[in-house]
Parts: C-alpha cells; sequence; structure tokens
C-alpha cells in the first residue's frame, strides 16, 4: 500500500522532532486529541511517537497477512476486508494531522511540504471515492483540503450551483437564439 509508504516516509523525516516530551499526547489540529484502542478496545492515551509507532506497526503487519491482503490468485478477502481498510486510512489520517499540527514548520524547513501535501490530497481522494472515514474525523483538515482545491467550501459550492444555474440558463438562451437564426436563414 503506497499510502502507508509515503505517511511513513514523510513522518520518518520529522521523527526525530516527535518526541514523549515534545509530543506527550497524539494531537491534531484544534488539539483534538487520539486514543490508541489495543486488541481488547481499551482506549489508552499514549505519546505521539508511541501512538504512530503502533498505527506502523498495525498497518505493516495487517497489510502483510496474507489472509487479509491475498496475493495468490485463488485466495479471498476476508469479509472484514472494508472495516480493516476503513481503519487503516483513519489511522493514516491520524498520522497526518499529526505532521500538519505538530510538525508542519519542520516539513517545510525540510522542503517536504509538497509531498505532505501530496499525500494528504491522496489520502483525501481515497476518502471521498469510498467514503472511508466519519465526517467528524475529517472536519479538523477541512480547510486544508478547500485551500488545496481538493474539494470546494459548502458556502462556495451553493455560490458555484447559483452561477452555474445562471450561466446555464443563459447558454439556453443563447442556443435558443442561435437556432432561431438558423431558422430564419432557411
Amino acid at each position: 500500500m503506497a499510502l502507508f509508504d509515503h505517511v511513513n516516509l514523510v513522518y520518518g523525516t520529522v521523527s526525530e522532532f516527535c518526541t514523549p516530551s515534545g509530543c506527550p499526547d497524539m494531537t491534531g489540529p484544534g488539539q483534538r486529541t487520539y486514543l490508541w484502542f489495543d486488541e481488547k478496545g481499551k482506549k489508552t492515551k499514549v505519546a505521539a511517537p508511541q501512538y504512530i509507532d503502533y498505527v506502523m506497526t498495525f498497518i505493516q503487519k495487517t497489510i502483510s497477512d496474507e489472509t487479509i491482503f491475498p496475493t495468490k490468485y485463488a485466495n479471498e478477502f476476508p469479509s472484514s476486508f472494508e472495516s480493516i481498510v476503513r481503519k487503516i486510512v483513519r489511522l493514516l489520517f491520524h498520522v497526518v494531522a499529526h505532521l500538519y499540527a505538530a510538525h508542519f514548520k519542520e516539513v517545510v524547513m525540510l522542503g517536504l511540504h509538497a509531498h505532505l501535501n501530496l499525500t494528504f490530497a491522496h489520502l483525501t481522494a481515497l476518502h471521498h471515492r469510498f467514503s472511508l472515514i466519519e465526517p467528524k474525523e475529517t472536519e479538523i483538515l477541512r480547510d486544508l483540503e478547500v485551500a488545496l482545491r481538493l474539494t470546494e467550501d459548502s458556502q462556495d459550492t451553493a455560490s458555484n450551483s447559483e452561477r452555474a444555474d445562471d450561466s446555464s440558463e443563459a447558454d439556453s438562451k443563447s442556443n435558443l437564439m442561435d437556432a432561431s437564426c438558423v431558422d430564419n436563414k432557411s
């Protein structure tokens, strides 16, 4: 899964700045805190580097599991495949959100902001195509989506809709005028 590799690479470049003392909690924009759920479903508050290590370990183990991501032709995907992919994408989103909230200055300093933005764009496109993450999770980076022109602002969408309606009405009138001119020539 290339998206996993890209998130892992971008995080790896700034991991020296993400320390338990500097990032005692796994946070995203607006000080949103992410808790780790262990195998038994117990919520645990951990430092960002530990959370991200858990995420990367979980995803690497999961995508390497032949019973979950089969590589042989005859093997089938498990019935839980969709929920597993949703969890992977949600966890990757948490890591990207943390990078923007806590380490964007370092990302820019290293000249990697375009890579982070592209990784976010791919994650966002995947989410929009398959509705993989709950809206309450993604709302924290909604302004970034709009700024990067990955999606339209809801206010802009209404304005664009009105402009499109006005434009199609004008086009319809123009087409009618063209048709009447053609009729008059014959």
